[in-house]
């Protein structure tokens, strides 16, 4: 009964964490129309690195601490690649729009399981092959390549995907020997210098209104990432992963009500696809879990 509460209280905070970062996306979207992206990242990961460093502080031994790893390379990687990441969906956001953006990232999971052979020795059967197929079916039906209506702008979302897929499996990579705080501690930093040194060439005078703005992004970014911490304290990543896939039912609401965006019925089929796969993928590493426990 215990666990069921647990459960319970995580899936509905992951399902609120989704429609943090929806919101933080549509902020993302009128921020990026109007301003260069690479200043918009910097102040964002400006705020993100000043609550990393503000939680790890408090945290026992501090931030010497936190900051201590055995594998800094991967580390500092891992957070210029997320950096490299949230700059390549904002490209992504302003040309295509939420929907198709967000549609095509639903992709991810299938992604990460493709990936985790080569970069974590993972064995893939071949059912999850066989879904990771049709997902990518779904991504094509999206992108409908070989039709006027195909834009090469879809391909940023496509990347951004794949980028966040190796972010996550590099995120595992490290977990075996450095605490979530100290990989949350140089994702923070580490992206904030990289943003810094390419963001500070870009600055331009914001209006008081787009600082509300700014703030309101800076807020849910932080937030939503906070959110997912104790998500991951509270349920087993197993039973909240798939309502990760509420992040594109909130932001095609978004997109739709106030950016006026349409949903064609080539995304709705082929995010239908994606996420079938997704799930699909999902319900056989938990076979796989079980198996080897």
């Amino acid at each position: 009964m215990i666990q069921s509460k647990t459960n319970s209280a995580g899936i509905g905070l992951m399902i609120l964490t989704m429609f943090i970062f929806a919101c933080q996306d549509g902020i993302s979207l009128h921020l990026t129309s109007t301003y260069n992206v690479f200043m918009v990242v910097m102040v964002r990961y400006w705020f993100f690195a000043s609550f990393v460093m503000t939680i790890s502080a408090k945290q026992a031994g501090g931030l010497r601490n936190a900051a201590r790893t055995r594998q800094p390379k991967t580390q500092a990687f891992r957070g210029f690649l997320l950096a490299a990441e949230i700059c390549v969906m904002m490209f992504a956001l302003v040309k295509i729009g939420l929907v198709e953006s967000l549609a095509i990232f639903t992709a991810n999971p299938l992604l990460v399981a493709a990936l985790s052979g080569p970069i974590l020795g993972e064995i893939v059967g071949w059912r999850r092959w066989l879904a990771i197929f049709f997902g990518f079916a779904g991504v094509l039906i999206i992108l409908q390549p070989g039709f006027g209506v195909f834009s090469p702008w879809s391909l940023f979302a496509v990347l951004s995907a794949l980028m966040f897929a190796v972010y996550a499996l590099l995120t595992r990579y490290v977990a075996r020997q450095d605490s979530a705080a100290t990989s949350f501690f140089w994702t923070g930093t580490v992206g904030a210098i990289v943003m810094t040194s390419v963001g500070i060439w870009f600055w331009e005078p914001m209006s008081g209104k787009d600082w509300f703005w700014m703030g309101a992004l800076c807020i849910t970014g932080a937030t939503g990432h906070f959110l997912l911490i104790k998500v991951y304290e509270l349920t087993e990543a197993s039973a909240v992963q798939p309502f990760v896939y509420f992040h594109f039912v909130f932001a095609a609401v978004i997109g739709v009500v106030i950016y006026a965006e349409t949903v064609g019925l080539n995304v709705i089929i082929g995010c239908s696809i994606i996420i079938a796969a997704g799930l699909f993928t999902l319900w056989r590493e938990r076979l796989a879990a079980q198996a080897d426990a």
